[in-house]
């Protein structure tokens, strides 16, 4: 029994490559882009991995429907990373671009990794409109990339009362707050 389970994990390590990292140029009528960290903001906290917020998936493609480009990042481990874009899809989340940390540094420093990828997409043009996180370095990141305070929102994790420390203007307990509470952010 033991074999097999060693067998088995070998397997889905195996296929746990990490994803690669491709960032976009602008177009002439994209240049807009909408930030969301995955876990603690699309899912209830950063160990329930496996399920998404209620509301989260109807929230990000409202965005994506309005013509935002839609970037994901997280600092999940390695380990778990390859299933990200099966359940993005079988969650409901649209298409978007996702960068995971690609290293033991990334992961250590997670602050530093969202900051370089942000840094990215500036230098590409990309103008990033909102950004949505759940941790002090989620918003720490965004606001040292000059992303506008008034355009970060926190959403808190299950169970607590606020939402973590730092540049953030807004703190939501959840997704059930309709897209019109939250486009004054994108204005």
């Amino acid at each position: 029994m033991r074999v097999h389970f060693l067998i088995g994990l070998i397997l889905f390590c195996s296929s746990c490559a990490n994803l690669p990292e491709r960032f976009p140029d602008t177009t002439p009528t994209q240049q807009s882009a909408v930030v969301f960290d995955i876990d603690g903001t699309l899912t209830p906290s950063p160990w329930q991995f496996w399920r998404a917020r209620d509301g989260a998936a109807a929230a990000v493609s409202q965005y994506a429907a309005l013509g935002y480009e839609i970037i994901y990042i997280t600092a999940r481990i390695q380990l778990l990373q390859c299933h990200i874009p099966g359940w993005l899809e079988d969650e409901g989340f649209p298409l978007g671009n996702l960068y995971v940390t690609q290293s033991a540094a990334d992961r250590a420093d997670a602050e530093t990794f969202k900051r370089r990828v942000l840094r990215e997409w500036q230098t590409r043009g990309w103008e990033v409109m909102a950004a949505f996180g759940d941790s002090s370095s989620d918003f720490t990141a965004y606001s040292a990339e000059g992303v506008d305070q008034a355009r970060i929102i926190g959403l808190r994790r299950a169970g607590r009362d606020e939402c973590e420390p730092g540049p953030w203007a807004v703190c939501l307990s959840g997704w059930e707050a309709p897209l019109p509470l939250l486009n004054p952010v994108l204005e």
